[in-house]
Parts: structure tokens; sequence; C-alpha cells
């Protein structure tokens, strides 16, 4: 299978542009071997990360409920050393976090140098549900932009990349995915009344993401639309799109701390 052509799906700095313009499935069919040695690539390219210490690497995931940001982090990320890596779900505040600032709670679980972190939700939060509820209004919605692209250009200036993707389903996909989960007792408790709620603001939602990718996207934070009605298609993507920017960070494993020559083995 040919590599997605990235540059079509990335979204440009403050340029207009439709969600209902962009594919959100691509006809491919996938197995575990088809991609194996794509998972094999990006556990070498992890190791080096975690081993060399010099950069980190934050993926953000965000997406409408049952995009798959779960399924995304279990499928793509099981294939590569626990070590170094790390997942965050980010919920509704809590007390403490509405005491600081909107960007408190996100600092903290930002990766080290070696690390990599992943976000399922994260501080865009803050300027899609909270607009769409009108629970901010819109000089705060704009302020918190600026804040949020001086936030993750202080990080890309400290060495850690900054990868963000909205995986993009359709209405109809949500709903399939919504009814699976009514029907299996199994899992049902991933159901939540602001599921269905939300759906009724889809046009909202649409227009939030539209504005928040399009003010947010940077040359040091890009923003990705990922197809993602199709499963194993989604995880593809996102798979060669961690190999494509992990290879762009010139990586390098350190040099042993001692001369290897001396090393005898009895």
């Amino acid at each position: 299978m040919n590599k997605p052509n990235f540059a079509s799906w990335r979204i440009k700095s403050n340029a207009a542009f439709s969600l209902d313009d962009m594919a959100t499935s691509e006809d491919a069919h996938l197995d575990d071997d088809d991609m194996k040695p794509l998972f094999d690539k990006l556990g070498k390219l992890q190791s080096t990360l975690y081993a060399g210490k010099s950069r980190g690497l934050l993926l953000v995931l965000q997406g409408m409920d049952t995009a798959g940001k779960d399924g995304a982090i279990r499928h793509v990320f099981s294939h590569i050393s626990p070590l170094g890596v790390h997942a965050y779900a980010f919920s509704a505040p809590s007390e403490e976090e509405k005491r600081h600032d909107f960007l408190w709670r996100i600092h903290s679980k930002v990766p080290g140098r070696g690390d990599m972190a992943i976000f399922n939700r994260s501080h865009y939060e803050d300027v899609l549900v909270t607009r769409v509820k009108k629970w901010i209004d819109e000089d705060t919605v704009q302020r918190r932009f600026e804040n949020i692209k001086h936030f993750e250009s202080m990080l890309d200036a400290e060495g850690i990349t900054v990868l963000k993707c909205y995986l993009h389903i359709s209405k109809k996909e949500q709903k399939k995915r919504l009814q699976a989960r009514l029907d299996d007792p199994h899992k049902n408790w991933k159901l939540q009344a602001s599921d269905f709620e939300d759906r009724k603001l889809w046009p909202s939602f649409m227009k939030a993401y539209e504005d928040a990718l399009s003010a947010t996207s940077t040359a040091q934070a890009p923003w990705y639309v990922v197809p993602a009605d199709n499963k194993p298609y989604r995880d593809y993507f996102l798979a060669e799109l961690l190999v494509h920017t992990l290879e762009k960070m010139d990586l390098k494993m350190p040099h042993p701390n001692f001369d290897l020559k001396l090393a005898k083995l009895d």
C-alpha cells in the first residue's frame, strides 16, 4: 500500500476549510501481517527516542465520541515497548483543576526527553466543548488559541515535538458505533448521556473543530485529519505518520559510556 500523502491531510495555518470536504474513510484491507514491518519500524524508532533522551514526542488525539481514540492507542502502541510511553485521558476537570489556568493540568503530563506521551483528548477540550456549550465567550476562545500556540511553541523549543491528529468519522459511522455500544453489555459502560447530547450538536462541533484546527495548526505543532471510519486504515495512517515524524527528528542512539573493546566475557 502506498503511504498517505500527509500534506493533503495537514491543516494549513489560519486557512478556511470544511471537514465535510475531507474523506472519513479509505477503501483499504489491512491485517496485522500487512502492518508488522511498519510497527517494527515504529518500535525501533521509539527505542531510539527512549535511549537517546534528547527529544520527546507528544501525540494529541481529538475527535467526536466513538472516533476511536482508545482503539488507536490500544492497537498502534501495543506493538512497541511500554518503556517511555505514557497515555493520558482527559475528562472534565476536577474542582482543583478548575481553580487553575486551563493548561495547568496538561503541563504536568507533557513527556520528558526520551519519552512519548499520548493524550486522549487534551487542552483542546477547553476551546471545543466549552465553546459549543457556551461556557466561555468568544474573546476567551481567541485568547486560548493564542495561549495554546505559545505553549506548544515552547514545548517544541524545549525538544518536545507536538503532533496533533483529529480522528475524522462520519455521523453515520458514529451512529453505528453508538448502537454497538448499546447492544453490547460489555460496552455499555463506555456510554455517557453527553454522547447523545453532543451528537445533536454535530454541526456546532464541526465548526468548532474547523476553527480550532485552523487557528492552532503551526509549523511546530501541525494538525492532521485522519480518516477514521475504517479502523485498520486509521491505525495504519497513525503509525505511518508517527514513523514519518520520528524519522524527521533525526534521532541517534547514544554512544556506550565505556570502551567496548575492553569488555571481556568469561
